[in-house]
């Protein structure tokens, strides 16, 4: 038997689509959803509460939410959900995860919080909500770096507002990604060591661990990230036709990233004061016009 030489050349690797990559998120959010619900991070047996997820100025930023529609989107458990609940909004939390949005319904009924959860692509959310529209729209803590899109994503926000409805983003901020410890595991300091910008496309993961206690994930391994900096986040928003109205960037996170950091206000950490004060998270308020 004879062969072409085009079968004896190795065809390159044709890289995923972004719609596929998205898909591996799905799948790899629903194989890390068992383990999260079973871990002391999340402290679903009661040991945390929904506000210990919340910076003291979020609520400031967010004002009285009694009687509001809000729309949590990329929402996994519902563990800040609830705290829009608690606070009197008619509240509706949005996951691409089957499961998580599972666990999500059935954590509430058990709370007997009043809260529904939708499961959809965040990309497919008004398909998903139809008509509806909100007064309030929150996300962040580890969300945009699962979009491809902040143009189409900050499109679909704005859609989903009412007019003069308030959009509030919590997010971690892209310094924190780019640092790094400089050495080995006992090696304190931290220095740059990844890309703050976006523009080098995704970044591949394949690895069982998830930033919760736990045992590895079993299954789907494989998830995908974009970098998206300030300036980005903040111009897609803008294009969108919102109203931005304030940034605040703070050094504060709610749970512990590297091993230097040290307790902080409201139970949060930061870097030690030997280091410099970097900013860690942001948030951002804009209000459709």
């Amino acid at each position: 038997m004879t062969m072409n030489k085009s079968e004896l050349t190795p065809r390159p690797e044709i890289p995923p689509t972004a719609e596929e990559m998205v898909l591996a998120n799905q799948a790899n959010w629903d194989a890390r959803t068992p383990i999260h619900v079973a871990s002391e991070f999340y402290g679903l047996d009661g040991s945390r509460t929904a506000e210990d997820w919340f910076a003291p100025f979020e609520w400031t930023d967010l004002g009285e939410l009694t009687g509001r529609d809000v729309l949590h989107l990329q929402c996994h458990l519902g563990t800040e959900t609830a705290a829009f609940a608690e606070r009197g909004a008619r509240t509706v939390g949005l996951d691409f995860s089957a499961a998580a949005v599972t666990e999500a319904r059935r954590l509430a009924e058990e709370a007997g919080r009043n809260m529904e959860f939708v499961q959809a692509d965040v990309h497919r959310a008004p398909e998903a909500l139809g008509s509806r529209r909100f007064d309030v729209i929150y996300t962040g803590k580890g969300a945009l770096c699962y979009l491809p899109d902040l143009t189409a994503w900050a499109g679909i926000v704005s859609s989903l507002l009412r007019p003069g409805g308030t959009f509030y983003l919590v997010e971690f901020h892209p310094m924190l990604d780019s640092l790094g410890p400089a050495g080995g595991p006992d090696q304190q300091e931290l220095r740059l060591r990844n890309d703050y910008l976006g523009g080098r496309g995704p970044l591949r993961s394949d690895t069982p661990c998830t930033y919760t206690d736990g045992p590895p994930v079993q299954g789907a391994t494989t998830s995908y990230e974009w970098r998206h900096g300030l300036g980005e986040v903040i111009s897609a928003v803008v294009a969108a036709g919102l109203t931005v109205q304030l940034v605040r960037e703070t050094e504060l996170l709610p749970w512990k990233r590297f091993d230097s950091m040290v307790p902080g206000e409201n139970g949060w950490w930061r870097l030690p004061p030997s280091e410099p004060i970097v900013p860690l998270l942001y948030a951002l308020r804009a209000v459709k016009n």
